[in-house]
């Protein structure tokens, strides 16, 4: 088990030198802002993003999310869907044969939601979300559709990219839906429950179909009181379906109603989760995610990054050796 850095999109000295002074092997990219070829990644770009990262001693780890105009036709069923597999299917050949293990994507046509901010320990500023306040808000896609046409939608996906994942030796994993909630702009946000995520790994069993775990939100969803989000961590690392998580914290475990936290404040017990992750035989990275907003810090976040990267480095340590 060991650190990375997420949340960058771009292979700067910055994020690299950040990554690299602060103990952090693994890159993650999110949506890097790489040129796009009608709707695809080249391999060219794709090597030149990962030799980058590799000249600071760093290893690109994973991708996460293409610009959701590569697949949002494929997501909704839109006139465009099987020109966008096609682009899909290329870039995913792509990624995988310039030499990036893993692409993570999410299934979230309306993206994350979040309401206003809320203040926490010292007036740090944190992400929140209210469903109330969300439900105001107007269709983001024309009209509701239906949890049925979505699982279509995904079925059809799963079915088609899984053999060429398959093919090419690299790991496809979706995030859970963020918030959790049974829809947000007439979306139905599949990914809100445990049962839906086995649901989804039963469409194509392979090793090449996971999960981007995102551990916060996975902590929001309506079932994960008492023991059932150790269980589940437990249970997905067990049948090696956790390409790496983002390991952060949540004041409750509601969805509908919720703040972020510091990593070690909120309802998870964070040495139980990472021992859950370390005594199934997790062998791969942790990242933090959303921050709060800190002092004088940067609109990145470096210093609640580094907090945040400090605890996580630290709590490896501590399960690691305490084994």
């Amino acid at each position: 088990m060991r650190a990375g850095l997420g949340q960058i999109n771009q292979a700067t000295p910055e994020f690299l030198l950040y990554a690299q002074q602060y103990g952090m092997n693994d890159i993650v990219f999110n949506t890097p802002g790489l040129p796009s070829h009608d709707g695809t990644w080249a391999v060219h770009d794709l090597v030149n993003l990962r030799r980058q990262v590799e000249s600071y001693g760093l290893t690109l780890s994973a991708l996460e999310n293409v610009p959701t105009t590569f697949y949002d036709h494929i997501m909704l069923n839109g006139p465009k869907r099987d020109e966008q597999i096609d682009n899909m299917i290329t870039t995913v050949r792509n990624i995988a044969r310039a030499g990036i293990p893993i692409f993570g994507y999410h299934w979230m046509p309306s993206h994350v939601w979040r309401t206003p901010p809320q203040l926490i320990r010292g007036g740090a500023a944190a992400t929140a979300f209210n469903y109330d306040i969300a439900n105001t808000m107007p269709l983001t896609h024309g009209r509701e559709y239906t949890e049925e046409e979505m699982w279509e939608n995904l079925e059809y996906w799963i079915k088609i990219i899984t053999p060429i994942a398959e093919e090419e030796n690299i790991r496809l994993g979706i995030h859970p839906c963020d918030p959790p909630v049974k829809q947000l702009g007439g979306i139905p946000m599949l990914f809100n429950s445990y049962d839906n995520y086995r649901r989804y790994l039963d469409i194509y069993p392979s090793d090449n179909c996971a999960i981007e775990f995102c551990q916060g939100t996975v902590s929001e969803m309506f079932d994960s009181e008492g023991d059932a989000l150790y269980e589940f961590i437990a249970e997905m690392v067990a049948r090696k379906k956790v390409l790496y998580v983002h390991f952060r914290n949540v004041s409750v475990p509601n969805p509908e109603d919720f703040r972020e936290e510091f990593i070690n404040t909120g309802h998870v017990d964070m040495y139980r989760a990472m021992k859950a992750y370390f005594d199934n035989g997790y062998d791969s990275f942790f990242i933090d995610d959303h921050v709060p907003h800190t002092h004088q810090d940067t609109q990145f976040g470096h210093r609640g990054r580094a907090f945040a990267n400090g605890y996580i480095q630290a709590m490896i340590e501590a399960i690691t050796k305490g084994s």
